[in-house]
């Protein structure tokens, strides 16, 4: 357990670390609970810096002996590490440490899962296997040599040697200590080569329990795909003699870039059309992907500090995106981008967890793996390469990899590349690493004589620590529309640089449509008067597919809040008819019309109504999405036979685009009958599956109707042994129960058998299920509330990380009404109370608390 007494670090208070580390060597000697590291790593002086003080940090260790060039010394320990005197010129320390991996349920440092040894040292976790400079600017050369009694040892690097009981591996390339990895136990790989650009042979493989042998082809598949994207487009080559992946079972994070040895959640790797929907298909392929392209950007040029975690985050996560367009549908995967961005980061940006893409400052550095670092750190990556246009950004991500391969980085020298290359100042875009809060974007409109005038605003409002706000750049995509449907101004960059400004449109004969901020240009909120019969052109005739989404989304938005607030007695059956026609268009993309069907979420409506004024109420917002779901399918039921032939698919199953576009729909259209037939349709094609998309579209239909009960049984009796499969039992039991009775089976499911605390996966499966329910989650009577505290104030005393993370679904408290406000409110502080909380748990509600 963490010392819960935060200590805040600030990014102005950086100074570089007194001694260089040349080279590192460590034996480890594994045993469940007496594991022996012995380190051995050459020191020498920093002339950059100005502190010799001789610190490293430590957490949870036995030192049992330590040396300096080979004479013993007995070094100050306190629960965070040892200080040491120590010579003037360069030196060798040795120590010996012993560590307990079994009892290690943080799931951080060295630990066992289901008998497997396993490192996660991201962000701070090597201090819990040896005494190290545990910073990210600190990077050496590691050799690793590891015995146990186990088939399988491998850590980073190239492997060098190995005998009965051991094994040694090399990494050539310097490192910081957050991207070392070992794992031991009994696993078998699913083998694979690929040839480099430049003809060099790497050995590929995804290491996995026995019995999980069947899984991997899909993940081996676009590993290859990632490595030859990643040459194509950024001209970045494999560095190492092998890559290996390895399938965990207990894992806090989706997967981590360890060099050379990837680690992976079981869910982020392991697929089959039998038990993984096209959703995890299409999540799998993308952290693959991210993992891979974190070899440049995150390993071999790194961040100098956690204050510049969005460097290698940000970039990543762009650069999986793009490889994501490329490998499916660009639009497709634009709208779902930006979907996450608002049901995630755009909360976060909005309540009392905001904090800048590149924060000033911390308490605990896990809870800043966040969708501000993440995702609007990727957005502005894109903004960027926007302004800069494609040939000049890969010209700049040229110069960036030459110049600091090898490096620590700051984003202060990620911009200067731009700057370098493009001869621009970037002072006033680096304000989007400094700001916090999401930019509103207002948009006023004229047309006088032959000129159409857009005059933008843009107002950030105040955050926590961040009251005034300075205008930011803002890339804003504009194309415009004639009466008629025909594209009269193609998409235009307006590049927004002041509080308010003017772009006039000239030589025009009639008052266009105007479609602003087409393929969401900028991560802002648009803040438009457009009238609906404008929205009903744009859906029907406007050639950003973005935009075109946009505009039905903000059709339902306003036909759901006229809804909840009474303006009107039921949904927007004009606007639903004119939906109808677009979704009968057999020649647009059947993943875009299926994210056409998706309504706003309820948490979405939510902080719509609290923008406008409205106080929330969680069961007016979901009775008004039911009421929606069910008009429509009443309204659309003589169309719904045709749309669902389309979407037949006869061929042999694949987990491409096309396949999961189809599906898709179907799944739509399948949960609209099931309100027409009482769930006939549903049920045949659950018995009838032969894969995970189409048995569990069936079983969330079932469930929304009231009629699993049997679909339920047969599908646990039928995947009980599938650990990850059931996962999905657990969740979509409370994501689609009736909100009345999410947090009894929610209480319920944590009596099951199978239902593992200690295992992220299967909480999240639960609970993460349970704060997505909205008004089960907001039950007036607080019972959700009080049931997410009991059991985070559990975990928390095993899995902090976890635990502090999903604090988080407290986070828009404030929205809501004075009683259910006063129920968040004495949960958290029932949280915020608990004796020895961690410090991970202690900064997050103490943040939302204020």
């Amino acid at each position: 357990m963490k010392d819960a007494a935060p200590q805040t670090v600030y990014l102005a208070d950086y100074t570089p670390f007194g001694y260089g580390v040349e080279d590192v060597h460590l034996t480890v000697r594994l045993d469940p609970g007496k594991t022996r590291v012995q380190s051995r790593i050459r020191f020498a002086p920093n002339p950059e810096a100005q502190d010799r003080d001789f610190f490293l940090h430590g957490e949870e260790l036995t030192l049992l002996w330590a040396k300096i060039d080979g004479a013993a010394v007995t070094p100050q320990l306190s629960d965070q590490g040892l200080r040491c005197t120590v010579p003037d010129g360069p030196f060798i320390w040795e120590a010996e440490v012993e560590i307990a991996p079994e009892s290690n349920t943080a799931l951080e440092g060295l630990y066992m899962s289901n008998g497997m040894y396993c490192t996660q040292c991201e962000a701070e976790g090597f201090r819990k296997i040896t005494f190290y400079p545990d910073r990210p600017d600190v990077m050496a050369v590691f050799t690793v040599r590891i015995e146990g009694p186990h088939p399988v040892l491998l850590s980073n690097g190239n492997p060098v040697d190995s005998g009965e009981g051991w094994a040694e591996w090399h990494d050539p390339w310097p490192k910081p200590a957050y991207l070392f990895a070992l794992v031991a136990g009994d696993l078998v790989n699913h083998p694979d080569r690929f040839t480099t650009m430049s003809g060099k042979e790497v050995e590929l493989n995804i290491w996995v329990r026995p019995g999980d042998e069947g899984k991997c082809a899909f993940g081996m598949q676009a590993l290859k795909a990632s490595m030859r994207w990643d040459e194509e487009v950024y001209g970045r080559e494999y560095d190492l003699d092998i890559f290996n992946v390895v399938a965990v079972d207990d894992f806090n994070m989706g997967a981590m870039e360890n060099k050379g040895l990837n680690i992976f959640n079981s869910a982020a790797v392991l697929a089959s059309p039998e038990t993984s929907t096209d959703a995890n298909f299409e999540r799998i392929e993308a952290i693959i992907a991210h993992e891979y392209f974190h070899n440049r950007t995150g390993n071999r040029i790194t961040c100098r500090d956690w204050f510049q975690l969005c460097l290698k985050e940000g970039l990543t996560v762009y650069r999986d995106s793009e490889f994501t367009s490329d490998m499916r549908s660009a639009p497709v995967k634009r709208i779902g981008d930006v979907i996450d961005l608002r049901a995630r980061q755009f909360p976060e940006d909005q309540g009392p967890l905001s904090h800048p893409v590149r924060p000033e400052s911390f308490q605990e550095i896990n809870n800043f793996y966040t969708a501000t670092v993440y995702e609007k750190g990727a957005e502005v990556i894109g903004m960027l390469k926007r302004l800069v246009g494609d040939e000049v950004y890969a010209k700049a991500l040229t110069l960036y990899f030459d110049r600091h391969d090898g490096q620590a980085c700051t984003i202060e020298d990620w911009l200067k590349v731009f700057e370098d290359v493009t001869g621009r100042d970037l002072t006033q875009f680096k304000r989007w690493y400094s700001q916090s809060g999401t930019p509103h974007l207002q948009v006023a409109e004229r047309f006088e004589n032959g000129t159409f005038t857009l005059t933008f605003k843009q107002r950030t409002p105040p955050t926590p620590g961040q009251d005034e706000k300075l205008p930011q750049v803002l890339p804003i995509a504009v194309g415009l529309l004639s009466p008629s449907g025909d594209e009269v101004v193609p998409t235009t960059l307006l590049e927004m640089t002041e509080a308010e400004q003017s772009f006039d449109f000239g030589g025009l004969s009639e008052r266009p449509v105007a479609s602003v901020l087409r393929g969401f240009s900028a991560p802002v909120v648009l803040e438009r008067a457009a009238s609906r019969q404008e929205r009903l052109f744009l859906l029907a005739h406007d050639t950003d597919p973005f935009n075109r989404w946009e505009a039905n989304r903000a059709l339902a938005q306003e036909s759901l809040i006229a809804s909840i607030t009474g303006a009107e007695a039921g949904p927007d059956t004009a606007w639903l008819s004119a939906l109808l026609e677009v979704v009968k268009n057999a020649a647009q993309d059947p993943a875009y019309r299926a994210l056409l069907l998706g309504l706003p979420s309820q948490s979405e409506l939510a902080q719509a109504l609290h923008q406008r004024g409205v106080t929330p109420d969680p069961d007016s917002i979901h009775a008004a999405a039911e009421a929606h779901r069910q008009t429509r399918a009443e309204l659309w039921q003589a169309d719904l036979p045709m749309l669902a032939r389309e979407t037949e698919v006869t061929a042999p199953f694949r987990p491409d685009a096309e396949q999961a576009g189809k599906r898709a729909l179907g799944s739509s259209l399948l949960a609209m009958q099931s309100r027409l037939d009482g769930g006939a349709a549903a049920q045949a094609q659950f018995d009838g599956a032969d894969n995970m998309t189409a048995q569990l579209s069936a079983l969330t239909s079932l469930i929304t109707i009231g009629a699993a009960d049997s679909a339920l049984r047969a599908f646990e009796k039928q995947w009980r042994h599938d650990r990850l499969v059931m996962d999905k039992w657990f969740g979509v039991q409370i994501a689609y129960a009736p909100p009345a009775m999410a947090v009894e089976m929610a209480g319920l499911l944590t009596e099951h058998p199978a239902f593992d605390m200690k295992n992220p996966n299967r909480f999240r499966a639960v609970f993460g299920a349970l704060a997505g329910n909205h008004a089960g989650f907001h039950r007036a009577d607080g019972a959700g509330y009080d049931q997410l505290a009991d059991w985070l104030i559990k975990l928390d005393a095993k899995n902090p990380q976890t635990a502090a993370r999903m604090c988080s679904a407290f986070q828009t408290w404030r929205r809501y009404d004075a009683d259910r406000q006063a129920r968040m409110r004495a949960a958290l502080t029932r949280i915020a109370d608990t004796p020895g909380l961690s410090r991970d748990s202690t900064e997050m509600v103490t943040r939302m608390l204020g």
